[in-house]
């Protein structure tokens, strides 16, 4: 099992990568992951394979993406990979090893095997429940400003987002709502943002039709 764990941070969508030490593909970065244990669920292994290699724990959210097959993906004996997405919010750091680090995912290294094809793909599946889901839950923390969401949201869609269009989008879906809160308006003075929450932090299907296009 392979994991695509992706985050937000500086207005990039980043991908978790840890060096190979062994051949084949010695010192390209790869997909953490591992196999099966008794009695073990996928997600639970998932969690466990994370955070005993890399120190992750602070998933959000985990599914199952592909299986990825071709019987060349590997050299040698043929290796069937079932990959998994996982995310990560942005106020989350969580401390790596030496051989451990977070690369953009629109600039990243030379990956091993087809771990680039695995992650755009997490992307393309992340980009696409972001329009009919609340899967923006678990890139967000717990209380943000519209403002904060959109650069998310525009991060994670690779194109800009409207705070305005998103803020209207996602409280009539039902997503969205305010705490009452405000942060400070800083020293430009002018209206203090509110803040807001999302109103569930497990995965919702909000609109099973919707789709988020980049502006025309």
């Amino acid at each position: 099992m392979l994991a695509g764990v992706l985050r937000i941070r500086d207005r990039a969508l980043q991908a978790l990568l840890w060096q190979r030490a062994r051949p084949p593909h010695t010192h390209r970065w790869s997909l953490p992951g591992g196999r099966l244990g008794p009695g073990e669920t996928v997600e639970r292994s998932i969690r466990r394979q994370l955070a005993e290699k890399v120190d992750v724990r602070e998933l959000t959210h985990v599914e199952q993406l592909s299986v990825f097959s071709a019987p060349e993906r590997v050299p040698g004996k043929r290796v069937v990979a079932t990959a998994f997405l996982g995310l990560i919010p942005c106020d989350a750091d969580p401390t790596l090893p030496e051989d451990t680090a977070w690369h953009p995912v629109e600039s990243l290294p030379a990956t091993a095997f087809d771990h680039e094809e695995i992650l755009l793909t997490a992307r393309e599946r992340l980009r696409a429940k972001l329009s009919y889901t609340n899967i923006g839950f678990a890139l967000a923390p717990p209380r943000f400003t519209v403002a904060e969401l959109r650069d998310i949201y525009s991060a994670a869609l690779g194109y800009r987002v409207s705070a305005t269009n998103l803020q209207r989008v996602l409280s009539r879906r039902g997503a969205l709502e305010a705490t009452g809160e405000t942060v400070s308006s800083g020293p430009s003075g002018g209206r203090p943002p509110a803040l807001f929450r999302f109103t569930s932090r497990d995965l919702q299907i909000t609109d099973a039709f919707a789709v988020l296009r980049p502006p025309s």
